[in-house]
């Protein structure tokens, strides 16, 4: 039976909704029998995660739990490479008029980022991580983000981020100075961005 319901969550990408599960054949007093026994998880209304020896990634959780939801700072500075500090919390952005109590989940840890509509819609791309399909914010609008909240962030994490992005050959200097103005962080930008710009120029010559 274990094996049947590690399958079955498998084809869900390792969670499952409760009407799901009904499809399925598992139904109230299942359900709960699958939770004592410590087989699934709640991990929020209606929501349910597979536990088992071969656990799943987090990411198939985040997907269906937060689907406006895309990854920004720590999360995307972790993802293109830019840190070498593996997140406490997966960081995603929303927009501001999002529900706060539907971040209220115990497990994946997630950290939400309440952002106004005009600058939430600003970089938002598409990536796959373990095998799903996920919003994730570009290099650019991950850079604009991690100067607009420089106060915020470790001194290391942040030097070694704008370090990365300068010496990335997929990174994209007029798509930067396009967000950097519309983001409002145009003189951040170019101070910054401007020096390591130089640095690198002249560790080339």
């Amino acid at each position: 039976m274990e094996q049947s319901l590690e399958r079955i969550f498998e084809k869900f990408g390792g969670v499952m909704r409760t009407s799901q599960l009904n499809q399925e054949g598992y139904y109230y007093k299942k359900i709960q029998e699958l939770l004592e026994s410590n087989q699934i998880e709640q991990i929020r209304r209606g929501y349910y995660q597979y536990i088992g020896d071969n656990s799943f990634s987090d990411i198939p959780t985040i997907a269906t739990l937060f689907p406006d939801g895309i990854l920004c700072m720590e999360s995307a500075l972790d993802y293109y490479g830019y840190t070498d500090r593996t997140p406490s919390a997966w960081h995603i952005a929303v927009d501001s008029k999002s529900t706060r109590t539907r971040f209220y989940i115990d497990y994946p840890v997630v950290k939400p980022h309440f952002i106004q509509k005009e600058r939430y819609l600003i970089g938002i791309t598409e990536t796959e991580m373990d095998g799903q399909k996920i919003k994730i914010y570009d290099r650019e609008r991950t850079m604009c983000d991690l100067l607009f909240h420089r106060n915020k962030v470790d001194g290391e994490v942040f030097n070694t981020a704008i370090q990365r992005y300068v010496s990335d050959p997929e990174k994209s200097t007029a798509k930067l100075m396009k967000y950097a103005k519309a983001l409002h962080v145009e003189k951040k930008v170019r101070e910054v961005l401007g020096i390591w710009m130089h640095l690198l120029l002249q560790r080339a010559v």
